[in-house]
């Protein structure tokens, strides 16, 4: 059973070493870091997994971003991700823990809809989908069918537009 915590409450070293465990050294040059460049991952809906022993196994981070359509306008979203757990812990549930809490701790009425670069099949289970998100482009490489988004009303959703780090 997993224990969750603030992440803020979890200093960054550890944070990093299990960024890296998770998705190796390189991850900087992926192109999710690039949407968030410049941000800060958003304390409220950020949250670390202890296992039995209290140990961190597991961190989800929740990001402040926007999608900017073609007359300039950013539209405000959530960057869901990166979800890491440690290799060894990876299937036991602790991803889907995090996800919950994190996905729990958005206001239903706040209307920010979240955005991830994943897997549908997995992330579909908390109705991610990349049916609204085939005009969308992100700074840097990505699969199209692994842009997803979920939105309690996807008519507010722009058809086009680049990711990018939301800036107030």
């Amino acid at each position: 059973m997993a224990t969750l915590i603030p992440l803020a409450n979890v200093p960054t070293d550890m944070i990093e070493q299990v960024l890296d465990r998770a998705f190796g050294p390189n991850r900087h040059a992926r192109t999710a870091y690039r949407i968030r460049t410049g941000t800060e991952w958003l304390e409220a809906l950020s949250f670390a997994a202890l296992d039995d022993d209290d140990l961190l196994v597991g961190t989800i981070q929740l990001w402040p971003v926007a999608l900017t359509d073609p007359q300039g306008r950013a539209h405000p979203l959530v960057m869901v991700g990166p979800v890491a757990v440690l290799p060894e812990h990876q299937g036991e549930g602790y991803g889907k823990a995090l996800m919950a809490a994190s996905l729990g701790s958005i206001d239903p009425d706040a209307g920010l809809p979240q955005v991830l670069i994943g897997d549908e099949p997995y992330y579909g289970q908390w109705d991610f989908s990349a049916r609204y998100t085939g005009g969308w482009r992100c700074p840097g490489p990505w699969d199209p069918e692994r842009l997803l988004v979920r939105c309690a009303n996807p008519a507010i959703l722009p058809r086009e537009g680049i990711l990018g780090p939301w800036k107030a």
